[in-house]
């Protein structure tokens, strides 16, 4: 991985969130299903079936809801996600593992989140984990101007808004579309996943972030 030879100084680590950082799947997917699909019974007159069809199809074609409904629909995207991120217990609902916080400082370089998230759940997320203080800044779907991954738009706004040198950065996702993203754009490419199987643009894959350190260190 071309990431790992460089000094750790000169390292600059891009990490999406959900599902990469800590486990959405368990408590928090479901519930924001659940948030959409009630917003698209409300504003399109669907019953829960043709609701919970236009979420995934919108979701597996443009990788988010929020990116279909806006270039078919017009969708006001704050409003939509003011109606979809709604979490008064946030907190309870984060899994994530205690040794993520070590792996993260032992991590040399600059760190940043890039997620598909409002800025008020990513922040939220993050504050629970206890792991803010560890991220240089903090890249949310507003910051891409609402055009998430794995269009490179975000990915070019991120680029130039933090000065980054894509060939110094590694980024570490769950999709591979989003990581097929970034390699086109020259990041070395970290899959975040615990499926065995090679893929010709991923450079690492971990079952968990917190193996990275170690790795690294092999790879250097």
């Amino acid at each position: 991985m071309r990431i790992a030879r460089l000094p750790p100084s000169r390292r600059v680590w891009i990490f999406d969130l959900d599902n990469t950082l800590h486990d959405a799947s368990v408590r928090i997917f479901p519930s924001m299903h659940e948030q959409i699909n009630a917003y698209l019974r409300r504003h399109f007159e669907l019953d829960e079936a043709g609701a919970n069809e236009m979420r995934r199809g919108f979701w597996l074609r443009y990788g988010t809801t929020l990116n279909g409904l806006m270039r078919h629909h017009g969708t006001d995207p704050r409003r939509f996600l003011a109606e979809t991120h709604r979490f008064p217990e946030l907190a309870d609902m984060v899994v994530h593992e205690n040794a993520l916080r070590h792996a993260l400082a032992l991590l040399g370089g600059r760190k940043l989140v890039f997620s598909n998230a409002p800025r008020h759940y990513v922040e939220g997320v993050l504050r629970a984990m206890g792991v803010a203080r560890w991220f240089d800044a903090v890249y949310t779907i507003e910051d891409a101007r609402f055009r998430g991954k794995p269009a490179a738009h975000g990915f070019h706004l991120l680029l130039r808004q933090h000065d980054l040198d894509p060939h110094r950065c590694a980024f570490l996702d769950d999709s591979l579309e989003n990581l097929r993203t970034a390699k086109r754009l020259g990041m070395s490419t970290v899959w975040v996943s615990r499926e065995k199987r090679k893929v010709s643009f991923v450079d690492l894959r971990v079952r968990s972030v917190r193996e990275l350190p170690r790795l690294v260190f092999r790879y250097a």
